[in-house]
């Protein structure tokens, strides 16, 4: 069959036309698909400081805290405990970690069930002060947000915000950094590394055992509650000498355990868990700080820099057991060494000897061997090196 001229014109008009659009979408798809290469959505980081009590996890925290993406909370999971003080660790797990998850996606209704009813202030939070996003835009209005904020000043004069400002600080964040001593075991946090609403990262700081226990004899009354309930079932049965060993025993296991436990993790998971020595960090704090930023995606701003040289050369011990403030980092973290009975750190040592032979903590077979400050009791051994290999 021969088409007309005018037939096979219009035919060749029409192949040339969907030739064209065919063209239009193709490049519409590319140049679309190059915009969102060229403009990612934000990426959100959950980072948990994971430690134990009075083992420099406050110090820890205001490295992070102190930084201007970062909104920062010290221990929210202490509104859960001083909630259930008759209850255990163990069965307050679930309770901390769903606190956790919620305030990490800056829910802060969940503090509903373990504050009182009514009106409330930013202040009712737990040490609140801590946090240099509660102390700046929009959280209070007194300090740029790109400031070192000192925790006193802040307590004095943004203790008035209301509460609601919390969460909407929160979400102005890139980065939303919380600490917190309240976890005995990783898989209790296995959901949470797992949920993909969160992206989350875990700095597992652990600390000498021996300092540990110095530090706690210096804050017996105010660590008293979180005490009993590490001890519940047993605080009957302890006499009361043995019951700061016995504590130290349930702390120096579950550090233990939750270091053995990243080890069956998926690779994937490992990536995500970061241990950190606290003698490491008063060793060499600029270094140290370097690598918790990098890990957590953040830049080491010069301002921070001088900040963190000159909070860990300070002189004597530090003003406040719980507040970070210049003080001879290096000095306090050895303290132990000549404050503490040769009999107490013997007896410790039993106690928690796995954990310091793993952790890479040398022991100390007599009183001339602790009080010989020349003698090294850090391994050269990195044990973080076994999990998180920095790129």
């Amino acid at each position: 069959m021969i088409l007309p001229k005018k037939m096979k014109l219009l035919l060749f008009l029409a192949s040339q036309m969907a030739v064209f659009v065919l063209f239009i979408l193709l490049y519409s798809h590319n140049f679309n698909s190059l915009q969102m290469k060229e403009e990612p959505k934000p990426t959100y980081m959950h980072v948990l400081i994971l430690s134990s009590w009075r083992s420099g996890s406050s110090f820890v925290g205001q490295l992070f805290g102190q930084h201007p993406d970062v909104f920062y909370l010290k221990e929210p999971a202490w509104h859960v405990w001083m909630t259930f003080t008759q209850s255990t660790a163990q069965r307050l797990h679930t309770a901390v970690r769903d606190l956790i998850r919620a305030v990490f996606l800056c829910d802060m209704s969940v503090f509903d069930a373990y504050m009182k009813p009514g009106p409330r202030k930013q202040s009712s939070l737990f040490q609140w002060e801590g946090s240099r996003a509660l102390c700046s835009p929009p959280a209070c209005n007194i300090f740029p947000r790109d400031q070192i904020i000192p925790q006193a000043h802040c307590k004095l004069l943004c203790d008035q915000e209301p509460f609601e400002v919390v969460e909407k600080a929160c979400r102005t964040y890139s980065h939303v950094v919380l600490k917190e001593v309240r976890f005995f075991n990783l898989q209790v946090l296995y959901p949470l590394l797992r949920d993909p609403s969160l992206n989350l990262h875990i700095v597992h700081l652990v600390r000498d055992p021996r300092a540990v226990f110095r530090s706690r004899e210096h804050t017996t009354r105010e660590l008293m509650i979180d005490s009993q309930i590490v001890m519940q079932q047993h605080l009957q049965k302890l006499k009361k000498e043995d019951q700061p060993y016995y504590a130290m025993q349930v702390i120096c296991q579950s550090q233990l355990e939750i270091y053995k436990a990243v080890q069956s993790l998926p690779k994937a998971l490992r990536q995500r868990y970061l241990l950190v020595r606290y003698e490491d960090l008063v060793r060499d704090p600029l270094a140290q700080t370097a690598r918790m930023y990098k890990y957590a995606g953040l830049k080491f701003l010069p301002q921070l820099q001088t900040w963190v040289h000159n909070i860990t050369r300070g002189k004597g011990m530090g003003k406040h057991a719980f507040y970070t403030n210049a003080r001879n980092a290096l000095n306090v973290s050895q303290a132990w060494r000549w404050s503490l009975p040769y009999e107490k750190v013997s007896r410790l040592q039993k106690v928690c000897r796995n954990t310091m032979n793993l952790l890479g903590y040398h022991l100390v077979t007599s009183e001339q061997e602790q009080k010989n400050l020349s003698l090294n009791l850090l391994s050269t051994w990195s044990p973080y090196e076994q999990v998180y290999q920095e790129g």
